[in-house]
C-alpha cells in the first residue's frame, strides 16, 4: 500500500538533509515541535496542509515542489505495485480454465482471459480536472433539461 504521509515525510527529510540542516533548526523555524517534525519525516504522522506549508517555508522550498515530488514518487510506487510479476496482460495470456491454477474444478470448453492492471492515466492538473468536471456537469444538466422537455411535450 502506498502511504502518502511516508512519501511526503521522506521528501521533506531529503530536502532538509540537502540543506545540511538539523531537525532542531527546521522545527524552530517552522514553529513545530522537534518530535512532531521527526514523526512527520518518518511517515508516522499525517501533517496538515498548514503544517506542511510552515515546514516548506522553513526549508525555503515551495510546497508545490514537495507535493510534485511526492506525486511522482507515488506514481512510481503504484507502477511497481501494479506491475507485479503475477500480473498478466490480456495480450500475453489466453488460457483455458484447465490450465489456470484454481481451487475448484474447471468447466471444460470455457476460456478465460487473464488481465493485468490497467496503465495509470497521465497526471492531470487541478485546473484541467476542474474544467473537465465543469464540462461534465454542464453536459449532464443539458441532457437532464432535454429529458424534461421531452416529457413535457
Amino acid at each position: 500500500m502506498v502511504l502518502l504521509r511516508r512519501i511526503i515525510g521522506e521528501t521533506l527529510r531529503i530536502r532538509r538533509r540537502q540543506q545540511r540542516r538539523t531537525l532542531r533548526d527546521v522545527s524552530a523555524a517552522a514553529n513545530v515541535s522537534l518530535g512532531y517534525l521527526s514523526e512527520v519525516e518518518r511517515g508516522q504522522k499525517e501533517a496538515s496542509s498548514e503544517l506542511l506549508s510552515s515546514i516548506c517555508e522553513a526549508l525555503d522550498v515551495p510546497l508545490s515542489d514537495v507535493l510534485g515530488e511526492a506525486t511522482t514518487e507515488v506514481a512510481r510506487e503504484e507502477q511497481r505495485l501494479y506491475a507485479a510479476p503475477h500480473a498478466v496482460s490480456h495480450l500475453e495470456d489466453r488460457r483455458t480454465l484447465t490450465e489456470l491454477p484454481l481451487n475448484r474444478e474447471p468447466v471444460p470448453g470455457h476460456t478465460v482471459t487473464a488481465v493485468g492492471p490497467r496503465p495509470l492515466p497521465p497526471p492531470v492538473s487541478l485546473a484541467a480536472h476542474r474544467a473537465r468536471k465543469a464540462r461534465a456537469a454542464k453536459s449532464a444538466s443539458r441532457s437532464a433539461s432535454s429529458a424534461e422537455a421531452s416529457l413535457v411535450a
